[in-house]
């Protein structure tokens, strides 16, 4: 309703017949079709929680419902709320490989592609299901209590249709490429992969080929959409305390790209954590 004041459809206008001869932005009548894309976020946060709520409370029975949700009302504090933290957070999660967090993460999303596909919105808007949590991890994690993940409150949501970032141990994105693969929604709309590389992996012995040979294979098993990082983790920690020494600096936030220097020190540190743990 209010779209076309605040966030007009400058592509569509200008490239589809009807806004200009009309006078209408696309999504104030000024096409014949038009689409809403309704994208999910927190697909880790919300996997890893119902994966962690299966083991450790109704498999395992080490953590009862009861005290569960005293730890999340508390958001993990004392020593006993640090001890449970860190167990659910010591289950396979969500891009691991063949953990119930990827089941957890495919059925999620396939729960949320029916519910959006059910029909148009009352004003007759087809809406196309994706996970792309662009610029929100932030805002959206500050509203957010304490997660059954392990999450504290107020802290960033995890990013896109990407794992959390940092636990793997072995470094490999082979399993990350194939969860993400495995979770599109199937209507056009992106669930995309977000890769962080140290520009140290084109000098290495075949580095160039394997990260080609891991995005042909994302593409291959179904994925839509890679991001890519090529930075230098201490630059950027270099850039992070320093903004004005690198002003040319361009980072991959997400579906954009953006200057370093010009992000909020909160989303520069997101930027730096993904790296420094992804890198």
């Amino acid at each position: 309703q209010h779209k076309h004041d605040v966030f007009p459809e400058l592509a569509l206008d200008l490239c589809c017949y009807g806004p200009i001869e009309r006078g209408l932005d696309a999504s104030h009548g000024g096409v014949g079709y038009y689409n809403f894309g309704l994208d999910a976020a927190a697909l880790a946060t919300t996997a890893d929680s119902f994966a962690a709520i299966e083991q450790r409370v109704e498999r395992e029975g080490r953590l009862t419902w009861e005290a569960l949700y005293a730890h999340l009302q508390a958001d993990w504090a004392g020593p006993e709320g640090e001890r449970a933290r860190l167990m659910v957070r010591g289950i396979p999660r969500y891009g691991s490989g063949g953990s119930r967090a990827d089941e957890w993460a495919l059925r999620i999303t396939e729960a949320f592609v029916r519910l959006v596909k059910q029909g148009p919105t009352p004003g007759g808007y087809n809406m196309i299901p994706g996970h792309f949590s662009w610029a929100n991890t932030i805002p959206m994690g500050k509203t957010l209590g304490a997660t059954p993940n392990g999450r504290h409150a107020g802290t960033p949501i995890s990013h896109g249709a990407n794992p959390d970032p940092g636990f793997r141990q072995d470094g490999a994105p082979s399993a990350m490429a194939a969860a993400i693969a495995s979770i599109q929604c199937g209507w056009g709309n992106s669930s995309p992969m977000q890769l962080e590389l140290d520009p140290g992996l084109g000098r290495d012995d075949g580095g160039v080929d394997k990260v080609a040979a891991l995005i042909r294979a994302h593409m291959d098993l179904g994925g839509t959409q890679v991001n890519l990082n090529v930075m230098d983790a201490q630059k950027v920690l270099d850039a992070h305390r320093d903004p004005s020494r690198y002003p040319d600096l361009i980072v991959r936030v997400t579906g954009f790209s953006a200057y370093f220097a010009s992000l909020s020190p909160e989303f520069r540190q997101l930027v730096v954590d993904r790296i420094i743990a992804e890198g």
